[in-house]
Formats: C-alpha cells, structure tokens, sequence
C-alpha cells in the first residue's frame, strides 16, 4: 500500500485536549444543574460529537436540553477551553519531519471546523496541513469522510489516523485504510479489536510514513 493522504484526528492525537473540553463539560453541566464530572471520568468521552457527550451524561435525548449544553460548552471552550491543550510529546518535529519530506497531510476532526483550527495555529502547526476538515453537532466522522471522498479531497488510498476506534470505523466504512495510536484515549484493546493496518505506540514511529506515502500525494490535486 502506498497512501496518498494522511488524515489525522486532531483530539487524542495530536494534541490532548482533555482538561479543557473536561472543564467546559463540567462548567456547562453545573450549570444546568448536572452534577460534576471528574476529569479522569471523562477521558473515555474525547472522541464523539459533543452532543452525543451531553446526552450520555446528561441522560436525556431531548435535543431543546442537549442544545443548550453544547452552547454552554462551547460559550467557555471557544474563549478558554481551547488554550487548555497540549500537544503531545514529539508530535510537532515528526509532523514536520513529513512535511519537509513532501508527505500530503490533512487533519479530520470531530471538532467544530473554527475550534481545530484556532488550536492548530496556536500551536504553528495550521501550514503543515492541506485543509482541515471539521465536524458539528449531528455529523460523525463517517459522513466527513464519505463527503471528502465523493469531493476527491480523500480517496481509496488514504490513510485515517486516530486515537478511537471511532477514528478506525469511520475510515473502513468509507473503504479507506486506518492506523490507532497508543497514547490517546483509546485503549489497545479497543483499536486493535477495529483491525488497523498500523498501530503506533509513538509519535516517531509516524516516520515510516515517509516511505508508504506517495511524494506529493493529494498536493498536485488541490493546487
């Protein structure tokens, strides 16, 4: 296989967004009267919309109610939570490794589209992608690959990297490879149970990437 994009999740993969999507949950669920979450608890959350979040915590499917915590989430997350990220170890000098080494990169995430990229320029890392693909409440991450690839920003021959196995199910099901890496929210149990063509235990171990992907890839065709 050689691939002609890589696509990466952004929570749990490139960076850990943890505390300030937990303390934007906890501030919007308090707020509403819903008792308050340990962060360590929500850990198991990252990687779904955020109204499917809400509505497992707040145990309800009223969508007037799960609004209403998706605006109270995003009303700190969009002047705080944000900053509270930390990319993990080693990820920006590899990403920039693959970059220098003409490797077409693309990040897709279940993140609103204007959340992931304030947090990818707050970190210098915006212009070492191709584009940014971002989600909303009521769109998962099957439907945002399934229309990259019927608008040719994806293919048969791309590569989804990610931290859940959510990641992992949205890219078989759109007929495209999958990779999990180890030091995210997922477990190993619950990527290796979706059959990845690649697990990664580290970020450097993305190096191998240079010699599975085709130089330039995707750039011609979006240039």
């Amino acid at each position: 296989m050689e691939y002609d994009l890589i696509l990466f999740d952004l929570d749990g993969t490139i960076s850990d967004s943890l505390t300030g999507i937990a303390r934007s949950i906890n501030y919007a669920l308090i707020e509403f009267g819903y008792p308050q979450v340990p962060e360590s608890s929500l850990a198991r959350f990252i990687g779904p919309p955020i109204d499917d979040i809400f509505a497992l915590l707040a145990g309800t499917g009223s969508r007037e109610i799960i609004e209403q915590l998706v605006a109270k989430f995003r009303e700190r997350f969009s002047d705080i939570g944000y900053t509270e990220n930390r990319v993990y170890p080693g990820v920006t000098e590899v990403l920039e490794d693959l970059h220098a080494n003409h490797v077409s990169m693309a990040v897709c995430t279940s993140k609103r589209l204007d959340y992931a990229e304030k947090i990818l320029r707050m970190f210098e890392l915006d212009h070492l992608f191709l584009f940014v693909n971002g989600g909303d409440v009521g769109i998962y991450k099957e439907q945002q690959i399934a229309r990259m690839v019927s608008n040719g920003r994806a293919s048969k021959d791309t590569l989804m990297i990610g931290d859940r196995g959510v990641d992992l199910k949205a890219a078989h099901a759109n007929g495209i490879s999958s990779a999990g890496v180890l030091w995210g929210y997922g477990s190993q149990a619950e990527l290796e149970s979706e059959n990845p063509a690649h697990l990664f235990s580290t970020p450097q171990e993305w190096g191998i990437l240079k010699r599975l992907t085709r130089r330039f890839g995707f750039r011609e065709r979006l240039t």
